[in-house]
């Protein structure tokens, strides 16, 4: 293993949201929050270690006014249909919490240097009446025995408003092919610290099985992560076909100084070896409103697996 690599504490500073996607040729790439929330940024390596020190390019940058002109947030990196593609959420300058997702597809196969076009908000399905018209963000896709599928969160509800999180099937790169399926509400008093809150899901295959995990709670020092798992034969747009814990898989830890982790991406290192990439905080007291302070770090933690399944461990 890289000996340069360190866990579970800073890895690369103030970047939340971190998405690390290992190519087919082994190549690295890193995108994530910026604190701003101003553009999308790309980091590219040869070895995971090496996205640390890599340098950033900036492949887009928000609008002046109108959609995508604030909050842009939690952009990934995927290959699929045979293009690259960027999933990220962006608010309204007119209407800040206006979030939406929306899609970039790149014109080339070098994605730091290669042209980007927007493909605008994601197309829901042609018999969607619901999706993507209110708050909706933190968008991932996985592909299981040839189908791509799509997981958000979204808004529901009036007053108190509740961040679900949704699964749908793909058509495309940027459009859906059926209509959403709910797959998770802040059921628990361990995801409803400061709001209802399900987001930023992260899928890993392993042994037959598709573990989701998620965000909960407040962006503060509640953050924790929640799992989903489903059989990788199973109808996955059947709400019966996902088990959901009773319990977080993750959250924060005083003894190594690790508060709030979560919004999580899954890679390997260079031996193959199972990461989580997530973003923490290092402080308890947080000076002003958790959402921009700037001091979430991407950090990285070895995944272990007992009886065929995911555990989460800061030892």
């Amino acid at each position: 293993m890289d000996n340069t690599l360190k866990y579970n504490e800073p890895w690369i500073l103030q970047r939340a949201d971190p998405y690390v996607y290992r190519h087919t040729d082994g190549t690295y790439y890193f995108t994530a929050s910026v604190p701003e929330y101003d553009k999308i940024i790309l980091r590219k390596s040869d070895t995971l270690a090496g996205l640390q020190s890599a340098p950033e390019t900036e492949i887009w940058h928000k609008h002046e006014s109108g959609p995508q002109s604030i909050h842009i947030w939690a952009p990934e990196i995927h290959y699929l249909f045979g293009k690259w593609y960027i999933y990220y959420a962006g608010g309204d300058k007119d209407d800040i919490w206006a979030i939406r997702p929306y899609v970039l597809e790149c014109q080339g196969d070098d994605p730091i240097n290669d042209p980007w076009i927007e493909k605008g908000k994601m197309h829901r399905a042609e018999d969607d009446e619901f999706s993507f018209e209110a708050f909706s963000l933190d968008a991932t896709v996985f592909e299981v025995n040839g189908k791509w599928y799509y997981i958000w969160a979204e808004k529901v509800g009036v007053g108190k408003q509740i961040s679900n999180l949704y699964i749908a099937r793909m058509k495309n790169g940027y459009t859906l092919d059926t209509v959403q399926v709910l797959l998770t509400t802040p059921d628990y008093d361990w995801e409803r610290h400061g709001f209802w809150v399900n987001e930023g899901p992260a899928v890993i295959q392993r042994n037959g099985k598709i573990f989701v995990t998620y965000s909960a709670s407040d962006t503060g020092i509640h953050y924790c992560m929640g799992m989903l798992t489903a059989d990788a034969d199973s109808d996955l747009l059947d709400p019966l076909s996902w088990k959901k814990e009773r319990y977080p898989v993750l959250g924060s830890d005083a003894s190594v100084g690790v508060y709030g982790p979560g919004h999580n991406s899954f890679t390997v290192d260079d031996e193959g070896n199972d990461i989580v990439v997530y973003h923490a905080r290092t402080e308890t007291e947080i000076v002003g409103d958790p959402l921009y302070n700037p001091n979430r770090h991407a950090m990285l933690m070895k995944l272990k697996w007992e009886d065929g399944r995911p555990v989460f461990s800061f030892s």
